[in-house]
């Protein structure tokens, strides 16, 4: 178990290195002067070379990569072009905010999507079965920007029942805000969560050690508790790391229709006005997000099922 993790790690490093020298290199080619925009439209030649030379601009792009990596190692994501404070401060400041959204809206995703799919498969082909499929579909062919913005017209302009913007103050007050922009990115996930632990759970249902557990008489809940769902939940774990990605992208959106903080609104504002240091330190934080939770699902998959060990 151990020489597999530190596999996993090592493979994590290399494509966290990876992905950041491509990201990079993509952002720097992206059309726009920072100098430009942050100096005016009335900036000389001289004052732009000047700003240039400030943010290394004027160096070569492998110069540029290599310095970045060097201040990634120490510590430093460079400095706020604007606001001169320290890039990993501000991105900090907002990542609680994005997590917070994102852990809420897969946390009642799963407990509510979990029962479903098992259930739909004791009852397969049940009344109940069907209308949880015909739901599951509805719910994972509408994005989660649409779902937004129509739960914030019905449940908090025409019903008032919920806060529209912000986060509010306190935790009870800060859970009222949370639930439509969490319910906006996790009634999606239910849907495709009880689908494939349905899927899964009729596969294992099917497998020898389950008939012969049902042999002993031991009851038909217990037997997906204790014997299938273990199994069954293999695949929903591996969605849920792959799938982190998704979530990220999904609370960007989000995050503005509610006017949220968050560093979704933060990389917007930052791609618009071409603030590099500010979108390189949120795609290090994101890509090792997503590099993260891919790992550690990896991880639950191979202490839950020991087979998946051998694999790398």
């Amino acid at each position: 178990m151990w020489l597999y993790l530190l596999k996993r790690i090592a493979l994590a490093i290399a494509i966290i290195a990876i992905a950041v020298t491509l990201l990079f290199v993509m952002i720097r080619e992206v059309p726009g002067d920072p100098a430009a925009v942050l100096l005016g439209p009335r900036a000389t030649p001289e004052m732009k070379a000047e700003l240039h030379q400030q943010m290394g601009l004027d160096k070569p792009l492998v110069v540029q990569i290599a310095t970045f990596f060097d201040g990634l190692l120490r510590g430093d994501l460079g400095f706020d072009v604007f606001s001169r404070r320290p890039v990993a401060d501000i991105v900090f400041e907002q990542l609680p905010y994005t997590i917070e959204l994102i852990l809420v809206s897969i946390l009642w995703a799963v407990v509510i999507a979990v029962p479903l799919g098992c259930y739909s498969a004791i009852r397969r082909n049940s009344v109940v079965d069907q209308v949880v499929g015909v739901l599951a579909v509805a719910t994972i062919a509408i994005p989660s920007f649409v779902m937004a913005v129509y739960a914030l017209l019905i449940f908090a302009v025409t019903l008032r029942w919920l806060p529209a913007i912000g986060v509010g103050n306190g935790f009870w007050d800060g859970l009222s805000y949370l639930i439509l922009p969490a319910f906006a990115i996790g009634v999606g996930w239910v849907g495709y969560i009880s689908r494939l632990v349905r899927a899964s759970m009729l596969e294992i249902l099917g497998e020898n050690h389950i008939r012969m557990a049902r042999s002993f008489g031991i009851s038909e809940w217990r037997i997906v508790a204790r014997y299938a769902l273990p199994l069954a939940i293999l695949p929903t774990v591996t969605i849920l790391g792959v799938g982190i990605g998704w979530l990220l992208s999904s609370a960007v959106f989000i995050e503005v229709v509610f006017a949220r903080p968050g560093i979704g609104a933060l990389i917007v504002n930052a791609v618009n006005t071409r603030n590099y240091p500010i979108v390189m330190g949120i795609v290090l934080v994101t890509t090792f997000l997503i590099v993260a939770a891919t790992t550690l699902s990896d991880v639950v998959n191979a202490f839950l099922d020991p087979r998946t060990r051998e694999k790398l």
